[in-house]
């Protein structure tokens, strides 16, 4: 019998030679015993054991046996690649367990005359890529206990396995196999540190990751920039922006030189904490060192602009972005669609839609629920259903997030028996009401003065284990607060605080406008001591409530000083003083000043305004946009259209761009003043700042009629254009006061 497998594969091999087409009459006769004869024999000749295995690889007797044969061949030809594509075919396709297997390649190793053990390297690495980790394990420990020394690459296969299909309790694998590498002697390379570094970091154990990285320093193992960049990346993405930075000056100290890698890291690291205006010097440098931005970068920044509320800049550079030809991806598609529907820009928001279909990108389950919640929240409950059954026919499931946007357009529009319906449907489908289920038809109670049924479904929410958050308990003190049972709500108001929930400026003014009405300034301006203390900054609306309490009472001068002496250092009250209160906001781009101005901007107090504005300056604190912005409007409504436009001259000056608010009230002043030349620099300037050429239209409306003297025409283009974004209209504290 041994014979006739001898002749069959002496026969193959002579058609190998002479006439391969000819190999296919041998197919039907052919037996894995000649396949491994002919192996054995052609061991010697490369192109004659690759011409053999692309015939016999799809052909039933290339079994397991000529198989492992047939990896040892070609480790030992150096063609590991192709030996990879035929070990994952094996363990895919041989139904034997992997121990068979691997006796299988053990007792062809020392046929084939092999000297190397890349044949089990291989195997353990296609276990640990096809995510049979304790296969990869079990073959580890079993070529090591027959006198193999797997090299670093099955432990490297491993490690990024465990990491890489998130293998529960990965920390403690690892460290396991990190330590049984360093018991075996195991040269850890470049690569095992990196697997190790990129893996902690992709879990947020940066510190880890760090240890990791002294570790290879101490062992003599160079970082080279993908480790750089994986510790950069992972500074970013926790918040640790200005240590990323440090680490981005050690790699440039050490000769090694970012790449487009290190510099999207580092941009989405200052997009991610809203440092939107650095991200122009990082962009500088890449650029000044032949770096050309990619989609990732445009993507990273137009979402950052748009979460910053910036969507101006954000539409400037989508704009560029597809004119340079780099295609927008879902997710910036979805995130300048939920700006226009923050924004109240439907209309706008459905034409990104058209646009993504245009480019052969399909909405995601977070575009679908984006559009609802916008369309909900300005009552369009029908298109918002509609959106919903284009979501379900695309084969997306709605989550509960798309629920509760759809909940809450029916509580806005007091349709409450339709939202708890929407509740029931929920929990037919398998998904459970959360606490922002709860907290938004709690709020739609409250509003339409239901407290019984507000409270009795606040019960029902206790009762299912979910404890009830900050808006939960605001709404209900609202509710008590406008019927008038403020003991109620300050009971409830302790309680939150019992339960660790912190209170916003919405829950202190909410009760601060209650003891107003009731008379009680005393109790109120305790509130907002207590409000201050507390680091929450009182806003616009809670010092109004405050000034009309206090004006009510006949105590209208202490109205007036209560905004006014905070711009100095006496205290409102006691112990809270101007430069604390800016000092707990001074991360969050003076907050409470723009506050501060806005208020005296509305009360017509441009005097005062200018005072706190000097008292800025003074402390050398650098005014913002919205500053400049609010006092440029207050100024022209207070009819010193001189004093706005010198304000705007130093804004522009200082690098920023006037919203659109502002521009108008400029616009509109300079016009009623009869001051044409300044008029048609500010109109020069606004379109030239408008880039995107959705604006063409509108700028040769403006312009047509500016020189016609049609201002009326220019006044309604120029609003227009904000309302569409095509001229900057992020300012919200601005805006309010128009």
């Amino acid at each position: 019998m041994a014979s006739h497998h001898h002749l069959l594969a002496e026969k193959a091999l002579t058609l190998l030679k002479h006439s391969p087409h000819l190999l296919r009459t041998l197919s039907t006769q052919f037996t894995p015993q000649a396949a491994s004869h002919l192996l054995l024999k052609t061991q010697s000749h490369k192109t004659l054991t690759l011409e053999f295995l692309h015939w016999a690889h799809p052909l039933p007797f290339f079994s397991l046996h000529p198989q492992c044969l047939a990896i040892h061949l070609l480790t030992k030809f150096h063609l590991f690649k192709p030996a990879q594509t035929l070990t994952l075919n094996l363990i895919s396709t041989e139904p034997k367990p992997s121990f068979t297997i691997f006796e299988s390649l053990k007792s062809t190793f020392h046929l084939c005359n092999s000297n190397s053990s890349s044949a089990f390297d291989l195997l353990i690495k296609s276990y640990a890529q096809s995510n049979m980790i304790e296969k990869a394990l079990t073959i580890l420990n079993l070529t090591k206990s027959s006198g193999f020394m797997p090299s670093v690459l099955s432990y490297n296969s491993i490690l990024d396995a465990i990491f890489r299909f998130r293998v529960p309790n990965s920390a403690a694998k690892v460290d396991e196999l990190y330590h049984e590498m360093i018991r075996s002697r195991v040269s850890f390379n470049v690569f095992s540190y990196n697997i190790l570094i990129r893996g902690f970091c992709g879990e947020g154990d940066l510190e880890k990751a760090l240890g990791f990285f002294d570790a290879m320093e101490k062992m003599g193992c160079s970082p080279n920039v993908v480790t750089f960049n994986t510790l950069i990346d992972g500074y970013c993405k926790l918040g640790r922006i200005d240590e990323a930075l440090g680490f981005f000056s050690v790699m440039e100290r050490r000769g090694l030189a970012p790449n487009l890698i290190t510099y999207n890291a580092i941009v989405n690291g200052l997009c991610r904490e809203g440092r939107m205006k650095e991200t122009g010097a990082v962009l500088n440098e890449m650029i000044s060192k032949g770096l050309v931005p990619d989609k990732v970068t445009y993507n990273t920044l137009v979402s950052g602009y748009c979460k910053e509320g910036n969507v101006h800049q954000a539409l400037v550079l989508h704009a560029e972005m597809v004119h340079k030809g780099m295609e927008p991806n879902v997710v910036t598609y979805t995130v300048l669609i939920n700006s226009m529907c923050k924004a109240g820009n439907l209309q706008r928001a459905m034409e990104f839609v058209d646009q993504m279909r245009d480019r052969g990108l399909r909405p995601n389950e977070i575009t679908f629920t984006t559009l609802i919640n916008g369309f909900s929240k300005q009552g369009f409950l029908n298109e918002a259903y509609m959106v919903l059954k284009e979501m379900v026919d695309g084969g997306f499931l709605p989550s509960v997030v798309t629920y509760n946007a759809l909940i809450n357009g029916h509580c806005i529009l007091g349709r409450m028996d339709e939202s708890l319906e929407i509740v029931r449907e929920m929990k037919a489908k398998g998904l459970e009401a959360d606490v922002v289920t709860y907290s938004t038809i709690v709020t739609g109670y409250c509003r339409i003065g239901d407290l019984e049924k507000a409270f009795r479904l606040n019960g029902e929410m206790v009762e299912k284990g979910l404890v009830p958050d900050a808006i939960v308990y605001s709404s209900l003190i609202q509710g008590l607060c406008e019927q008038r049972r403020l003991t109620d709500a300050r009971n409830l108001f302790e309680k939150m605080l019992s339960l660790g929930l912190s209170p916003d400026e919405f829950t202190y003014t909410t009760l601060i406008n209650g003891y107003c009405k009731e008379g009680d300034v005393n109790t109120a301006l305790h509130l907002h001591d207590e409000m201050v203390q507390r680091k929450i900054l009182p806003d616009i609306v809670t010092y109004t409530v405050l000034i009309n309490g206090l004006s009510k009472q006949a105590r209208t001068r202490e109205a007036k000083q209560l905004l006014f002496n905070l711009c100095y250092e006496d205290s409102v009250p006691d112990s809270i003083t101007y430069d604390t209160l800016v000092g707990h906001c001074s991360n969050a781009e003076f907050k409470s000043v723009v506050s501060l101005i806005k208020g005296f901007c509305m009360k017509g107090l441009m005097i005062e305004a200018d005072r706190v504005f000097e008292s800025m300056l003074e402390r050398n604190w650098k005014p913002n946009e919205a500053v400049y912005s609010v006092l440029i409007h207050g100024h022209c409504r207070g009819g010193n259209v001189h004093k706005a436009l010198g304000l705007y001259k130093e804004m522009v000056q200082a690098g920023f761009i006037p919203n659109a608010v502002s521009v108008i009230a400029l616009v509109k002043g300079l016009f009623s003043e009869g001051m044409s030349e300044e008029l048609s620099r500010v109109i020069h300037d606004v379109l030239r700042g408008c880039l995107l050429t959705d604006a063409e239209i509108s700028k040769v409306l403006i312009e047509v009629n500016h020189k016609e003297g049609n201002m009326e025409a220019v006044f309604n283009v120029l609003s227009e254009m904000a309302k569409d974004g095509l001229i900057p209209n992020s300012e919200k504290i601005a805006m309010a006061g128009s």
